[in-house]
């Protein structure tokens, strides 16, 4: 699909590789509806690419049906979108103090990363399907795994789960919406610069980046942003779960 022109919605779209791919399909052409809870951040950036920000739980089923229509008054039927909003908790399952993993902790990885993907796919793509078809497809959906859902380190139980969920309903979500021509891809991103990252020492984010085999460097936001925009304009993208690592296969720790 050509970007110009097409209306977009991002979650996790007020920083990270969410606010990068925001301000990537802003700068093609597209209009972008940025879904976050961080309002403050969200409504900055918004304002930054000439988007617009609706404050958005994706867990929530009310939530994310009110955002969408927000965002299609505004812009037009969305024919991309593109999952980035999630969160990263570290835990054990079981604890230095013997005390297993907090259940709420898991319940929560689960609630924002899997079902909220799924959340906003289902709801995305029911709001589309009767829109006609812009060439041979309607739209694209974008999801973000990471390499935890193979290589999941210690402490990543729940956030692994939860990424591993989003590679496992990659296929039949694509094979759902095939019909109505909507395709589904998932980036799996390795160690990359993110706001969390960028907090660290500069010593600490070099040791990061020699763990990479090629290149040996933490991933840059805007080259996650950059593929996006590759499966969005490559009409045999489908049904894929790409990793973009640098080769990096992670330790345990």
């Amino acid at each position: 699909m050509e970007l110009k022109g097409l209306a977009a919605v991002v979650t996790g779209g007020a920083s990270g590789l969410g606010g990068t791919t925001a301000e990537m399909l802003a700068n093609a052409g597209a209009k972008v509806a940025i879904f976050d809870v961080n309002a403050e951040a969200g409504e900055a950036h918004a304002r930054r690419i000439g988007g617009l920000f609706a404050k958005t739980d994706v867990s929530s089923a009310a939530n994310v049906a009110e955002s969408l229509a927000v965002a299609e008054a505004a812009h037009g039927i969305a024919r991309i979108l593109v999952n980035c909003a999630g969160v990263a908790p570290a835990m054990k399952t079981v604890g230095r103090d013997g005390q297993p993993h907090d259940l709420e902790v898991f319940r929560r990885a689960l609630e924002i990363n899997l079902l909220g993907s799924f959340n906003m796919i289902s709801n995305f793509a029911a709001r589309l399907i009767p829109a006609e078809p812009v060439g041979e497809e309607r739209g694209v959906i974008v999801n973000t795994a990471s390499v935890a859902a193979y290589e999941g380190q210690i402490g990543q139980a729940a956030y692994a789960a939860s990424k591993g969920g989003i590679v496992g309903l990659t296929v039949p979500v694509a094979r759902d919406l095939a019909e109505h021509r909507i395709r589904v891809c998932t980036i799996a991103p390795g160690i990359f610069l993110t706001p969390m990252l960028m907090g660290l020492p500069q010593a600490a984010q070099d040791s990061l980046g020699k763990m990479i085999p090629h290149p040996s460097r933490l991933g840059k936001p805007e080259e996650y942003a950059q593929l996006v925009r590759a499966i969005v304009e490559n009409p045999m993208l489908n049904g894929e779960t790409i990793r973009l690592d640098g080769a990096i296969r992670m330790s345990p720790r």
